[in-house]
């Protein structure tokens, strides 16, 4: 590379002494290599004139700058001063920026010289093009020579009206090529957008909308081709000219009236319609229709917030913009990523809708003024709003650097391990060593500190001027934000009892102490992380009534402050859920386990048979056998909350979630029993040997949080025992187990069904295993048979429990099969289920256990399967639905897709069912309509970005296919 430049240098006769002040100004351009091989294709572009240049730059330092600057910055403009060589005579001497009216000149000078679009691109483009080079000339030129440092609000302003002098230039052209003569019809061109704002990009599509005078036929047609042709004469020449933001987007109309504007904003525009709005401007054209159109519509800009769906929308396109960047490169993404420029006005906008129509001092279009603007009126404090402009600045310096280096629209940061491409943008950006670091550690270390401030501030913008608002009414000092804004601005966010949210503040940070002081450091971010969920109201009272519990732990706040994921995970639960708040107020020390540990996160670091033997040697501890139950609730409750949070914040999937609640299940049942017979027991012993029974789900191992634990009680009478007083005793210990274990208390109930023995409520409550052999070979029915087949030993004497499930196999999986009279028999009771078992008033396309496609509908088609097929197939010998499906089309008994719909059902309703009990916090089947509650139990069931209506919409199409499949295999 040194012998290149040292040839380069040698062409140009930059080799003499003279030349030293002058290599000393290269070597501080942002690449002197790319400038110095860019100068000497100018001097040979020059020719006879690099005389004149050559001499120019030894005796002005401003061109030097400037002209090193822009050949080190920006290979684009480089090949557009080689392609037009005599232009540095626009970056010599005093070189200032042209106003809006002399730059309006400048184009319709050169307009007025061309009636043909197409023979107006070329001298139009370069025109342009000079343009933009001597304002980046004027930007750069501080890297090279002390010069002073452009604004970059001066930058974005100037960027804005270098596109309106564009646009008027080609909306002159086009006007004499389409109209000659005669009179244009009336057209105005309002910018929008970044254009709209004055704050433009050096490379950026701009945003207008077209309005016409005439809402004629024959007029609009006119207007259309001119604002056609106008496009793409500028599409052409300057840069990319979208008309999409206008009314139903790109299927819409490309010119309307202003009545027909008028008419759409009124009736059918969205909340982001009216977002775009808050920075049109009249820019070309009609100006006094331009100001109608913004008259018209701007009432209806700044009361946006008070329509129903306002929220929702809002929030939703939050998550869309998110959405837009893939992980793997947000940290590099300026404008779309997280601590991006999106962030900022995205914040920005959201203050000014929510406030704009009670001040009109925020009805500015521009980032900057209005987050000044903001602060004066108190909604944000000054020193963040401060903050925040310099991160803002900062991000879109780096923006139009990247854009300028190709003119290419770019928003993308190099690789950071590409220390030559983030050196180049380092100088370009006029980053010099600090002492510590070089250019390029300086530029490293400020972007880790700018994202990591935006992300900060976003919350803090919101948020902070609630608290500081909060906290001076509550010491009586001048409040800065009024009760009603506060209102407005928590209502925008998603809170629909702001007062009550108010209160909920005032309480949470009124203490003087280390409390207060901690609460008012971690509120904005834990609220703005609130805002997210879907209940934030709920959220932010779970949040108020742990901390007051909690006041007397100090590792709990410390816990919030020092431990970010710890703090989002317990905002998202306590904003979604109803069921785990209870639990964590009676064993908060669960939310510790909400960290990540070394090998992930700690709320799924536990063996749940290890927890299962803790459980009931906890219990076994306590000769009382309330106090040994107690305890094994007190230890179910807590892994409860444990697998509840884990569910909710998707680090479990359904069939763990089952499994592990079903361990929890048979422990606190072994445990209970244990407590109970050493209580009842004799000096001499246990007069019986008991086994308890799992069925149905509990036998299953597929225990959702609302299920209750189907049981039935087995007993052998020990030595010496009469059978009478083994199963009198045996009764005696399992109506206690029932009892105590129905007890309420701080847990979610523990509700014992023994319906399924035999005969009924009307049997005995314990059999012995003679008993239960004669009863089912002679009084088996048929529902029996199939309850038997989930029949699972889960308690007590793991030997007695094993020789009842042999005695079972022969009624369950009979050698022959059963007969077809109990198959007909099994489809008749599910159609009396199908027509009198559905609660009054529910839906049979959204319950999830009787519904069309539900729980049952697959259950039962999978144990008429069973009952058909066992006796040939061993692997159908098993209690787990899933597991019997897999069984089923191992042995191709039906399609391998039919296999699949039927275990896409089974786990979209189990999971749907789950979520219900997480959000409600008490059992139910029945999925709600559309609305809030519906997007809980979708966020809850860990469907994408928790849209209620997505996550319904799939719900009934898995069902509708499963139900198709029960009919054809079920059916017969």
């Amino acid at each position: 590379m040194e012998s290149t430049a040292q040839a380069d240098l040698d062409r140009l006769g930059w080799n003499t002494d003279a030349h030293v002040e002058l290599l000393w100004s290269l070597s501080r351009a942002p690449d002197a290599d790319t400038a110095l091989r860019a100068i000497t294709r100018l001097a040979e572009a020059l020719d006879s004139g690099w005389d004149e240049l050559d001499s120019a730059l030894l005796k002005d330092r401003g061109l030097r700058g400037r002209l090193f600057a822009v050949l080190g910055s920006s290979l684009a403009l480089g090949d557009h001063l080689i392609a037009n060589p005599e232009a540095w005579h626009l970056l010599a001497g005093t070189v200032t920026l042209p106003t809006p009216a002399q730059l309006h000149e400048i184009f319709a000078a050169e307009a007025d010289q061309h009636d043909d679009a197409i023979a107006a691109v070329s001298p139009l483009r370069v025109l342009y093009r000079s343009r933009v080079m001597v304002l980046a000339a004027l930007d750069l030129a501080p890297t090279v020579e002390n010069e002073p440092v452009l604004p970059f609000t001066e930058v974005g302003r100037h960027l804005a009206d270098l596109a309106d002098a564009a646009l008027g230039a080609a909306l002159s052209v086009v006007n004499r090529s389409v109209c000659g003569a005669d009179t244009p019809p009336a057209l105005a061109v309002v910018a929008m957008g970044k254009c709209g704002a004055r704050e433009l990009n050096y490379v950026s599509d701009v945003d207008v909308i077209f309005v016409a005078e005439d809402g004629s036929h024959s007029s609009l047609a006119l207007a259309t081709r001119i604002a056609g042709e106008m496009m793409r004469l500028a599409s052409d020449a300057f840069f990319e000219v979208d008309a999409a933001l206008r009314p139903e987007g790109k299927q819409g109309q490309l010119v309307r009236s202003l009545d027909s504007h008028v008419a759409y904003y009124q009736r059918w525009a969205k909340t982001w319609e009216f977002q775009a709005l808050m920075k049109a401007r009249p820019a070309v054209g009609d100006m006094d229709l331009g100001r109608r159109y913004l008259e018209a519509l701007e009432p209806m800009v700044w009361t946006a917030c008070e329509r129903e769906d306002f929220v929702p929308e809002v929030q939703a396109m939050r998550r869309r913009v998110e959405e837009l960047v893939p992980a793997a490169v947000r940290s590099r993404e300026l404008k779309l990523g997280t601590g991006g420029l999106r962030d900022v006005e995205f914040a920005v906008q959201l203050l000014q809708l929510v406030h704009g129509r009670n001040d009109e001092s925020l009805h500015v279009a521009s980032t900057v003024e209005a987050l000044t603007a903001l602060a004066d009126g108190g909604y944000v404090g000054r020193d963040d709003a401060a903050n925040m402009t310099a991160s803002y600045e900062f991000l879109r310096l780096l923006e139009h650097r990247l854009q300028l280096q190709r003119l290419k629209r770019t928003h993308m940061l190099p690789e950071f391990d590409d220390d030559e491409a983030l050196r180049w943008l380092a100088r370009a950006a006029h980053m010099r060593p600090d002492g510590r670091h070089d250019s390029l550690g300086v530029l490293r270390e400020e972007l880790r500190r700018q994202s990591h401030r935006v992300s900060r501030l976003h919350a803090k913008l919101f948020y902070q001027p609630l608290l500081e608002s909060v906290a001076e009414a509550t010491m009586g000092l001048p409040v800065g934000m009024s009760a009603k804004a506060a209102e407005r601005q928590l209502a925008a966010l998603g809170y629909e009892g702001a007062e009550s949210a108010l209160t909920h503040l005032a309480a949470l940070t009124g203490s003087s102490g280390r409390r207060g002081r901690v609460q008012r450091v971690l509120l904005p971010t834990l609220l703005d992380w609130l805002s997210d969920t879907p209940d934030p109201d709920a959220g932010l009272l779970n949040y108020r009534r742990l901390s007051d519990a909690m006041a007397d732990h100090r590792w709990y706040l410390a816990t919030l402050r020092d431990e970010g994921a710890v703090a989002k995970r317990l905002m998202h639960v306590l904003g979604t859920s109803a069921y785990v708040p209870e639990l964590l107020m009676h064993d908060p020390e669960v939310i510790q386990l909400y960290a990540d540990g070394p090998n992930g996160p700690k709320l799924c670091e536990a063996d749940p048979e290890g927890v299962a033997r803790s459980l009931v040697a906890s219990a076994a501890r306590h000769s009382d056998p309330a106090r040994a139950i107690a305890a094994a609730r007190s230890l179910r409750r807590r892994e409860l909350a444990r697998i509840a949070s884990a569910d909710l914040l998707g680090m479990m999937s359904v069939t763990a979630v089952c499994k592990q609640l079903t361990a929890v299940w048979v422990a606190v049942l072994q445990a209970a029993l244990d407590a109970v017979i050493r209580a009842n027991s004799p000096e001499s012993g246990p007069p019986a040997r008991i086994a308890v029974i799992g069925m149905g789900r509990l036998g299953g191992g597929e225990l959702g949080y609302g299920s209750d634990a189907d049981v039935m009680f087995v007993c052998e009478p020990n030595d010496g025992v009469e059978e009478s007083a083994a199963v009198r005793w045996s009764v005696t210990v399992a109506e206690q187990v029932r009892s105590r274990l129905g007890t309420p208390g701080a847990d979610p109930p523990l509700e014992v069904d023994t319906n399924l023995r035999p005969e009924g409520r009307s049997g005995s409550l314990v059999r012995t295993l003679s008993s239960y052999q004669t009863y089912y070979a002679q009084w088996a029915q048929p529902w029996e048979v199939q309850a038997l087949l989930r029949a699972h030993r889960v308690a007590g004497d793991l030997e007695l429990g094993e020789k009842f499930l042999l005695m079972i196999d022969k009624t369950r999986y009979p050698p022959g099969g059963v007969s077809a009279e109990t198959v007909q028999e099994i489809r008749r009771i599910k159609a009396r289920v199908d027509a009198e078992r559905l609660p009054r008033g529910a839906d049979p396309n959204t319950h999830t256990k009787l519904g069309r496609g539900g729980l049952a509908d697959i259950e039962w088609t999978v144990q008429l399967l069973q009952l058909r097929y066992a006796h040939k197939i061993p692997a159908l010998h098993n209690t787990s639905t899933l597991d019997s499906l897999a069984a089923i089309g191992a042995a191709e008994l039906i399609a391998e897709g039919d296999i699949e719909l039927l275990r896409d059902a089974w786990l979209t309703a189990t999971k749907a069912r789950n979520a219900l009990v997480l959000v409600r916090g008490k059992p139910t089947d029945q999925l709600p309509g559309p609305g809030r509650l519906l997007n809980a139990v979708a966020t809850a069931a860990g469907w994408p970005d928790g849209d209620g209506g997505e996550f319904l919409d799939n719900y009934l199409r898995v069902t509708r296919r499963a139900k198709a499949v029960v009919r054809k295999v079920f059916g017969g």
